[in-house]
């Protein structure tokens, strides 16, 4: 298993809604489960927390603060996580908590479909998580066909087979099937998350990855430690 990139859906109403209450609000209020009208509701076609699970983690976490660092509980979230030493960590699961879902793919298949969107070769890994690559591929990708997207993405791929003299024959490789199928629904996904990030007034993107420290999540103003600075 790859280690996987992550483009997560954030909901800024939401966020900055969580983001202006209190510490102790917060807390409460995910106790008690009284936040998750709030809550966006979760798109069908993207990966998505249990509320339940994504209010355990930011308790968790709240309650580690709370120990090791001088927390105000009677001034506002945001307020505490500018002050404190990791509160980018703590504004990502806030984000996800405030997310209606993240398109969530292996990083050595996001080649793939970045270059297809691209329309050219991307060299490094490092390249992949890049603002102009995203620039780009935000522009070619919002209100693109989808199905459309998605058969060129597979076509593209069996080529690269084709060139590397692996078989297409799935009764030679039982993964030819499943392994198309897999890049026919990621690439639609990723149409659909980039046209609802270009589309929707109170949605942005938020590009990651597994294991990457939270104040690199993001580009520009909202790149992590840029948001809360701001």
């Amino acid at each position: 298993m790859g280690i996987e990139m992550v483009l997560l859906l954030v909901d800024i109403p939401c966020l900055e809604k969580i983001l202006s209450s209190t510490w102790n609000d917060l807390y409460s209020g995910l106790e008690k489960g009284s936040l998750r009208e709030l809550r966006p509701a979760q798109d069908g076609q993207l990966k998505s927390i249990f509320a339940i699970d994504a209010e355990a983690e930011i308790l968790d976490w709240m309650d580690e603060s709370v120990k090791e660092q001088t927390i105000d509980q009677s001034k506002s979230v945001k307020t505490n996580l500018q002050a404190i030493t990791n509160g980018e960590e703590g504004l990502l699961k806030i984000m996800h908590w405030a997310s209606p879902g993240a398109w969530e793919v292996w990083e050595g298949r996001a080649f793939l479909y970045l270059e297809m969107a691209h329309g050219q070769s991307v060299n490094h890994v490092e390249d992949l998580y890049t603002q102009w690559l995203w620039d780009d591929v935000c522009q070619k990708l919002n209100g693109y066909p989808q199905a459309e997207f998605a058969s060129n993405v597979c076509l593209d791929w069996m080529q690269r087979r084709k060139q590397l003299g692996e078989t297409l024959d799935e009764n030679l490789d039982p993964k030819i099937i499943p392994t198309y199928q897999a890049h026919e629904s990621a690439s639609t996904k990723l149409v659909h998350a980039i046209t609802r990030w270009q589309t929707e007034q109170d949605i942005v993107g938020i590009l990651g990855r597994e294991h990457l420290d939270a104040p690199k999540w993001g580009h520009g103003e909202m790149n992590l430690r840029q948001y809360l600075q701001s």
